[in-house]
């Protein structure tokens, strides 16, 4: 990538939530991943977008509302033709809001290369990941946990980039056999650990090690988890674009519903919602594992044992980010509570809605949309005269036993994902006991 040294910005710092001496840059941020005691990293300042900007979204490219929304996280640290660049092929693919019924549209965020949200966040954090490790000579190891789509989307975000091995973690028998797939078939530099337990399990290994003296003694160690700053952060973007087609079809504020595991994609938006970003109001669309709505409602947040669904990758029962959205409201659970309505959706209502929602409108919903829009439903139901817009985070040939159980539809496979599925599944299995992974790792790193 070429670099250019002028056009100067402040920099921003990042604290660590748990440890509010320890403030960093985005470069170490996005290298380090979490600072001491496990703490998330957190924006010193939350930049505001400017009015003319916000309101007049259809004066502006889609590559010029990204650079935007990202420019005042990193500064100079990324010249500014570097990081035009980066965001150009972060959001390389389509993201169309379309009209699903008069009340609910939906944002389509899966047409990039896994077909999943999380192609975003990837594809944004292992091009900076890669520039700032240019001129490095230790090999970086991504470590990750994945409760299905995560995985697949830093795979192919990482795969073949020099210098850097990528190890994820996820949970056996969990994921879908596409999902299963995209993150154990590529090989390269790309590791699967499949880990005998569920997603809580995987992503309290990963924090482990971050934690481990002799691991971090003996490995350059960076995550690509959503707890990475770099996978965070960029998910505004499409918030962003989404408004921007949202102005040209309606005239009053969103309702915006997410469908929330792990948290951060709703806490992207609400950040971009701090910065300026209209919104009427957000749901945090969740399965049977419902700890923040249940935290919405009682205001005691209490983590459970993951529960299997048929939404895996919001199958999370202690969600990392859910900090991050306390210590944007500043920790003033009422006026969270104002803004934020949660809703917990079960298997059977899951399928119904696919079902319906198929026979009346034509739509194909994945698992995680339809708890999205049952929930948001829910609310317009109990809210008339307000509309809104859902986050597609996955494409239903994703979750086909799903989605043909429901609507008795056959999913075509996409040419693409056929060869993919002929692929050999490469995977070591692990339970979830640390000093296993922690053997593990370090021989690999002897191996290296």
């Amino acid at each position: 990538m070429k670099s250019l040294k002028n056009n100067k910005l402040n920099n921003m710092n990042y604290y660590n939530l748990k440890d509010k001496q320890e403030a960093v840059d985005f470069k170490t941020a996005t290298i380090k991943s979490q600072g001491s005691q496990k703490g998330l990293f957190f924006p010193e300042t939350i930049p505001q977008f400017d009015e003319h900007f916000i309101k007049n979204l259809h004066l502006y490219s889609d590559e010029e509302i990204a650079w935007r929304c990202m420019k005042d996280f990193i500064g100079d640290e990324i010249p500014l033709d570097v990081l035009k660049e980066i965001v150009a092929e972060t959001i390389g693919f389509t993201i169309p809001l379309k009209k699903i019924s008069e009340q609910i549209s939906i944002l389509e965020l899966f047409h990039g290369p896994t077909l999943a949200f999380k192609d975003v966040g990837a594809r944004f954090m292992s091009r900076c990941l890669s520039y700032f490790l240019q001129d490095q000579d230790k090999k970086v190891t991504v470590l990750v946990a994945t409760s299905g789509d995560t995985g697949g989307a830093v795979a192919h975000g990482f795969y073949n980039v020099p210098g850097i091995k990528v190890v994820i973690l996820y949970p056996k028998n969990r994921v879908s056999p596409v999902q299963e797939k995209q993150l154990t078939a590529l090989g390269g530099n790309i590791t699967a650990l499949e880990v005998n337990g569920n997603f809580d399990d995987c992503q309290n290994l990963v924090k482990q090690a971050f934690s481990d003296d002799r691991i971090n003694a003996k490995l350059f160690l960076t995550s690509a988890n959503s707890i990475n700053v770099a996978r965070w952060l960029p998910q505004q973007i499409y918030y962003v674009l989404a408004l921007k087609q949202w102005q040209q079809q309606e005239n009053t504020d969103p309702v915006i519903c997410v469908p929330s595991g792990n948290f951060g994609n709703i806490c992207a938006g609400l950040l971009a919602y701090f910065r300026g970003l209209p919104s009427e109001h957000f749901i945090a669309a969740c399965n049977e594992n419902d700890v923040v709505p249940d935290y919405l409602k009682t205001n005691q947040y209490q983590p459970k044992k993951a529960i299997a669904t048929l939404s895996n990758a919001m199958d999370v029962g202690d969600p990392s980010n859910f900090i991050r959205i306390m210590e944007l409201f500043g920790h003033h659970s009422d006026t969270l509570k104002n803004m934020i309505t949660g809703y917990s959706i079960d298997d059977e209502s899951t399928l119904q809605t696919i079902k319906e929602v198929h026979k009346k409108y034509g739509y194909m919903l994945d698992p995680h949309s339809a708890v999205a829009f049952a929930s948001l439903e829910k609310f317009l139901n109990e809210n008339p005269g307000k509309k809104g817009f859902i986050l597609g985070t996955a494409h239903p040939v994703k979750f086909p036993e799903a989605v043909e159980k429901a609507a008795s539809v056959k999913i075509e496979i996409p040419e693409a994902l056929n060869d993919l599925m002929k692929k050999e599944k490469k995977t070591v299995e692990i339970h979830a006991d640390f000093e296993e992974l922690k053997r593990f790792l370090l021989n690999q790193n002897q191996e290296q």
